[in-house]
C-alpha cells in the first residue's frame, strides 16, 4: 500500500467539502444600537432563550442544502437586484404559538410595508431562477428576538402586554445579505457570502 501525501489529502478534502451543500438565508441586518435595545427586553423568564445580538436579522427567505452550482447562479442573480434605500418601522412584540404554546418572541416591522415586500419578491424571483424551489408559505416579516421551549402562555403574560406597543425606532435599509449558517452543538455560526447594496445611497 503507498502513503497518501499531505497535498493529495488536502485536493480530496476540498473536492469532498465543495460538494456538500449549504445551509443559506437572505437577510437584512440591525443596526448594533437596535440589536441592544432588543437585548435589553430579555425577561429572563425560565424556557425562553434570547438570540444572540450578532445573530438578530430580518429573514428575507431560508434556503436549506443548496449546492455549490446553484449557489454561485443564486449569487449572481441576487446581484443583479436593484433597490432603493428606505426606512423600516421596528415595533410591537408578539409570539408565534404551536397549539398554543409559544415558540417563537418576535418584533414586528411594520404592516405590509411595501419596498420591503418588493425586495421579498425579487428575492424569491432570484431564488426561482437560481433553480431553487419557491417558498409558498405565507410571508409573515419580522425579527425574531427569543424561542420558547416549555413555556406556558400564561408566563409571557405580562411580558407581552408590557411590550405590544414596543418601539425600537426606525432603521434605514440599504442592503440585504446572503449567509451561509452551520450548525454546531454550541449554536449556528452564520457567515456572510454576499452583500447587496442599493443603488441609491442619498436617502
Amino acid at each position: 500500500m503507498f502513503p497518501l501525501s499531505a497535498a493529495y489529502l488536502r485536493r480530496k478534502h476540498l473536492s469532498v467539502t465543495s460538494l456538500m451543500p449549504k445551509r443559506l438565508f437572505v437577510a437584512i441586518d440591525l443596526p448594533d444600537s437596535t440589536r441592544q435595545l432588543l437585548a435589553r427586553l430579555d425577561p429572563h423568564i425560565r424556557g425562553v432563550r434570547w438570540t444572540d445580538q450578532s445573530q438578530m436579522h430580518l429573514t428575507l427567505s431560508f434556503l436549506s442544502d443548496v449546492a455549490d452550482d446553484i449557489g454561485l447562479r443564486l449569487r449572481e442573480k441576487l446581484s443583479a437586484i436593484e433597490f432603493g434605500a428606505f426606512f423600516l418601522p421596528v415595533a410591537g412584540v408578539g409570539t408565534f404559538s404551536a397549539k398554543g404554546t409559544p415558540k417563537i418572541i418576535w418584533i414586528g416591522v411594520g404592516t405590509a410595508h411595501p419596498h420591503l415586500f418588493q425586495i421579498y419578491k425579487r428575492v424569491q424571483e432570484a431564488a426561482l431562477a437560481a433553480g431553487l424551489e419557491p417558498e409558498l408559505r405565507p410571508w409573515h416579516p419580522h425579527i425574531t428576538i427569543a424561542r420558547c421551549r416549555d413555556v406556558a402562555r400564561q408566563s409571557l403574560r405580562k411580558f407581552l402586554k408590557a411590550n405590544a406597543d414596543f418601539d425600537a425606532g426606525m432603521i434605514r435599509v440599504e442592503d440585504f445579505h446572503l449567509y451561509s449558517s452551520k450548525l454546531t452543538p454550541a449554536g449556528p455560526i452564520h457567515t456572510r457570502e454576499l452583500s447587496v447594496r442599493c443603488r441609491d445611497e442619498k436617502l
